[in-house]
């Protein structure tokens, strides 16, 4: 665990935001390279890359803050405090894609074609940003004899930070090779959705940082089935 990079005076510089600063340049980059052969324009990629992961940030704060209001009701200051870690990804794929689908309505851009552009980056955006989880050592794993030594925690651990890495990174690389075959308008995005909602469904199994519910599955497991029948759906509009 290196929640703090480095130090220069007073100006402390922190592993997650690091991460989570790369990943956006990144996938801006990549993403904006992949929409001229669109006729897109770089600068609207940028704006809606803007958009996207600000309210996707957002959401994914709020949405972590009301799991664990039991812990923030008693310290409030902690609730801006993004360096300490505590993004919830449903929050932020609510955020995100609700500020995502609003700009590109107002551009007038083809909608489905956006998503199917958009959805590897979303990935590949989520994988580099684990890393930064993995780095603050927050969404921790189960105790396993040949885990990763977790100091704060003081036991070995699950590195779940990088199975959800290795998975999104996975997903990235399944969703780019679909998009050179032939599709659906859309259906990238929705092959995303059931990727996405299987990898954090698997994970889940490992994870200590939550209490279960209803058949030993936890709350994200269920927002996870709901994300993949939510794919199932649009499946069915796209098909019309």
């Amino acid at each position: 665990m290196h929640p703090i990079l480095f130090q220069i005076g007073s100006l402390t510089i922190y592993s997650y935001g690091v991460t989570i600063a790369l990943a956006v340049i990144v996938c801006a980059w990549a993403l904006s390279a992949d929409a001229k052969r669109h006729q897109i324009k770089p600068d609207v990629i940028y704006d809606l890359m803007f958009w996207t992961v600000a309210w996707g940030i957002i959401g994914a704060r709020i949405f972590y803050v009301f799991l664990t209001w039991d812990y923030f009701s008693q310290n409030l200051l902690e609730i801006v405090m993004l360096q300490h870690g505590g993004l919830a990804w449903q929050g932020g794929f609510i955020g995100g894609s609700t500020a995502g689908v609003l700009f590109v309505r107002h551009k007038k851009l083809p909608l489905r074609l956006t998503l199917d552009l958009v959805a590897p980056y979303i990935a590949l955006g989520q994988s580099i940003g684990r890393i930064g989880c993995f780095l603050n050592g927050c969404c921790y794993g189960k105790p396993v004899e040949w885990g990763v030594y977790f100091p704060s925690f003081e036991a070995r651990l699950h590195p779940t930070q990088l199975y959800e890495t290795g998975g999104l990174l996975a997903a990235f690389l399944i969703l780019k090779y679909a998009q050179t075959k032939s599709h659906r308008a859309g259906m990238i995005f929705v092959l995303y959705l059931w990727l996405a909602a299987i990898e954090r469904f698997v994970v889940e199994f490992y994870r200590a940082d939550h209490d279960n519910l209803w058949f030993g599955l936890s709350l994200f497991q269920y927002i996870a089935l709901g994300i993949f029948i939510t794919g199932l759906f649009l499946l069915g509009r796209f098909k019309k």
